[in-house]
């Protein structure tokens, strides 16, 4: 641990500090509206040091809970602006778009429909998933390959379709 901060084993920056390095060039910079969302996430980082501390895990969060805490923050404010622009505040929708760009520049990058797809597939394939009975299996190995990078909701709706299409059907 360097200044508080990690690197992984192959000695690449953490998202931790590739955030604190952004929040310290926004400051640089005097770009309000990326300082006041980077000082958003280092607390809501910080807050969530805290319960991990409180847990016994002295190091904290590590890059897998970021990915979270940032993709709840996008989903938040993305229901935040469908309210908005309902109610016809588009300058507020268009803040919060401003702040989901900032924050999704720290986050994995998301498959595809066609690459979900793809990867649905593969681990039908891999488990042996033959019915709606083994999604359970196959949607955990979905979620520990791809945490952070896949849309979940797709992939249990493409996992349902390709196990009820090679279910066999018990209909006379």
């Amino acid at each position: 641990m360097t200044n508080g901060h990690r690197s992984d084993d192959e000695g690449r920056t953490t998202m931790r500090t590739r955030i604190d390095q952004a929040l310290s060039i926004a400051l640089g910079e005097k770009n309000d509206t990326e300082v006041a969302i980077l000082r958003l996430i280092s607390v809501a980082l910080k807050d969530r040091d805290g319960v991990a501390r409180a847990q016994g895990r002295e190091s904290g969060i590590g890059d897998s809970e970021i990915v979270d805490i940032l993709n709840k923050m996008v989903a938040q404010r993305r229901e935040s602006i469908c309210r908005f622009e309902q109610n016809g505040q588009i300058q507020l929708a268009e803040k919060e778009a401003e702040e989901i760009a900032v924050i999704e520049r720290f986050l994995p990058r998301q498959l595809n429909k066609e690459e979900v797809a793809e990867a649905v597939l593969s681990v039908l394939g891999e488990t042996g998933a033959k019915s709606v009975k083994d999604m359970g299996r196959a949607m955990s190995v979905l979620k520990l390959r791809y945490a952070g990078r896949m849309d979940f909701a797709l992939a249990n709706n493409l996992v349902k379709e390709a196990l009820v299409k090679k279910a066999p059907c018990n209909r006379q």
